[in-house]
């Protein structure tokens, strides 16, 4: 980046100090559990919910989007306790499969983990607009519609078959997700299918698969724009912006699961297409 652009940039952030109200940091919250797990891109919904909000964009905005996360990554720790309590005693030793679970999750883990240290400013740069969210939202709203009929009533494995060409063929298709609006759920997801998982292994996998890689992310951005957003937000928005994700984030996760053992996920694509075409008609009026 050139002088300017670099100047500009850091005043960004500066700009946006005392902006951010309690209620703000609660709605941001709110977004990003209910929609983190959920198939529809919970980093699309929440800088289409900071513009709405007024928040202006910058590298505080970004990594606030980023670090909020952390709750919705200790909903997943909770509800799935005793599945990451098996990865660690499989890490000790002490459980075959658990440790067989652990290393799969890294190995999926692995090209997004390269994929974002390489191409983080250049995404950010690029993608980070709302007509990037919106293209994404309705590739893959059409997509889900077109293959949510066949997902219903395809047979699959349990997440024990899950051998190591396949958890990395899955982590492979998670990369897309880099890509605001394209879901790091739904990647997923499509992933697990396409290796023949059953829908619920295939969800199960893509929820462990994001303590991985969420917390990753959340470390990464911390680190390289924490001093930054904790300068134009503050601690308590911070904070309350991760407490409201953790309880979001557990109901979301578990009204998820419960849709999906009767319905299919034919709402996701409806979800995903009735956003790009809200956002894409505040964008032609001139909101954004």
């Amino acid at each position: 980046m050139s002088g300017p652009v670099e100047a500009e940039a850091a005043a960004a952030p500066l700009q946006a100090v005392g902006e951010m109200g309690w209620g703000d940091a609660l709605v941001l919250g709110l977004v990003e559990g209910l929609t983190e797990y959920l198939p529809v891109s919970s980093t699309g919904h929440l800088l289409i919910t900071q513009r709405l909000l007024g928040l202006p964009e910058s590298e505080a905005a970004n990594a606030y989007a980023v670090a909020i996360q952390a709750g919705a990554i200790l909903a997943v720790l909770g509800l799935y306790r005793t599945r990451v309590l098996d990865m660690v005693q499989g890490i000790l030793g002490r459980s075959p499969e658990g440790r067989r679970l652990a290393l799969h999750l890294v190995l999926a883990f692995v090209p997004a983990a390269i994929a974002g240290l390489t191409l983080d400013d250049p995404i950010e740069r690029l993608l980070f607009g709302h007509w990037p969210i919106v293209a994404a939202w309705a590739a893959g709203g059409l997509l889900i519609l077109a293959l949510a009929s066949r997902i219903k009533q395809r047979p699959g494995a349990e997440l024990a078959s899950l051998g190591p060409k396949t958890a990395l063929i899955i982590g492979l298709c998670q990369c897309a997700a880099l890509w605001p609006g394209v879901s790091r759920s739904l990647a997923c997801l499509l992933g697990g299918l396409l290796v023949g998982l059953s829908l619920p292994a295939a969800v199960e996998f893509s929820f462990l698969l994001g303590l991985l890689t969420l917390g990753a992310a959340t470390g990464y951005k911390s680190l390289k724009a924490g001093p930054i957003m904790i300068e134009a937000y503050g601690w308590g928005p911070i904070l309350l912006g991760a407490l409201a994700a953790w309880l979001s984030a557990v109901l979301s996760v578990k009204w998820m699961v419960g849709w999906l053992n009767t319905r299919g996920l034919q709402i996701f694509g409806y979800w995903r297409l009735a956003a790009a075409l809200l956002v894409a008609g505040l964008a032609l009026s001139g909101r954004f």
